[in-house]
């Protein structure tokens, strides 16, 4: 039986995030892409949002979690992403892709984690 997947793609956030100190001293947009896969099927809820994982609550976290602190590194913005997921809904599976536009010759460079 197919469970389903629930995405929110592009998510605009902004976070002091960057390898060198200089690169931190002023807050990044990011695009932040999360794919959850919920250990309950998404068929047959009832209209009961308490039966899935609210879309709106996950967003809600992360741009609170990008919003506190500072990082060197994307991938731990990534990590605490899939953790803050992890605690707070019963998941199988949550990947996340973030998105930083640092490189003036690239579009976009990006972390993909998957737990």
């Amino acid at each position: 039986m197919q469970k389903g997947l629930i995405k929110i793609i592009g998510l605009k956030v902004s976070s002091y995030v960057g390898v060198p100190d200089k690169e931190r001293e002023q807050r990044q947009d990011l695009l932040i892409d999360v794919t959850i896969k919920p250990s309950n099927p998404l068929h047959d809820l009832n209209d009961n949002i308490e039966d899935t994982v609210d879309y709106f609550l996950v967003a809600q976290k992360i741009k609170e979690i990008a919003s506190i602190g500072e990082r060197k590194l994307i991938e731990t913005l990534a990590e605490e992403i899939i953790d803050s997921v992890r605690s707070f809904f019963v998941v199988d599976e949550v990947e996340v892709e973030v998105k930083k536009f640092i490189l003036d010759d690239a579009k976009h460079v990006s972390v993909i984690l998957k737990s």
